[in-house]
């Protein structure tokens, strides 16, 4: 971390943020949970196959409770330069250190790194190590389980709504994404 802060130019004075960045995929391809049903009543959930899928980039800060997302179409570099170029816009104050994992859209030639980001890989086959999966998670279990939807606009509005949902908690936020490595002050 302090190597990536190093390569910041002469005289910049931002604070240093410290973030975690991963996509996720949502689509309409429902599976069945557990859930709750009162004695003596088998619940009914509704299943569904319709490889139909959207991706969400979304980056925290946990330090400030903070994260930014965009639903996007695809996982690519291209769409990751677009998701990069909104990171450094939004938080265009900061100098930002940010946790990505292996994929290899993230170590792509074509990427393209905003000046005030700079990129630090987490270990190979490490997905624990990253609190975006917590958000993942958190939506999957509180806006998705056991739901389908009629059309993707359906879903990616549910999306919206969770996302949204994180974003005006920070405390909530904090509390799922508050990883021990990323709320060091470098």
């Amino acid at each position: 971390m302090e190597a990536a802060v190093a390569t910041r130019e002469v005289g910049d004075e931002r604070p240093v943020l410290i973030m975690a960045q991963d996509e996720g995929c949502f689509g309409r391809t429902s599976r069945a949970k557990r859930c709750w049903a009162p004695p003596g009543v088998r619940p009914q959930v509704p299943v569904q196959v319709v490889r139909e899928y959207t991706y969400v980039y979304t980056a925290v800060a946990p330090a400030l409770g903070q994260m930014v997302s965009l639903i996007l179409p695809d996982a690519s570099t291209e769409m990751m330069n677009l998701f990069l170029e909104q990171t450094s816009q939004t938080f265009c104050k900061h100098f930002i250190v940010m946790q990505v994992d292996g994929a290899g859209w993230h170590r792509a030639n074509e990427l393209v790194i905003p000046e005030n980001i700079r990129l630090i890989p987490q270990p190979a086959y490490s997905p624990e190590l990253n609190p975006v999966e917590h958000i993942w998670d958190e939506l999957r279990e509180k806006y998705f389980q056991n739901r389908i939807f009629s059309s993707l606009d359906l879903l990616i509005e549910q999306l919206c709504q969770g996302l949204n949902d994180l974003a005006d908690n920070p405390e909530r936020l904090r509390s799922l994404t508050g990883f021990p490595h990323l709320n060091v002050i470098p």
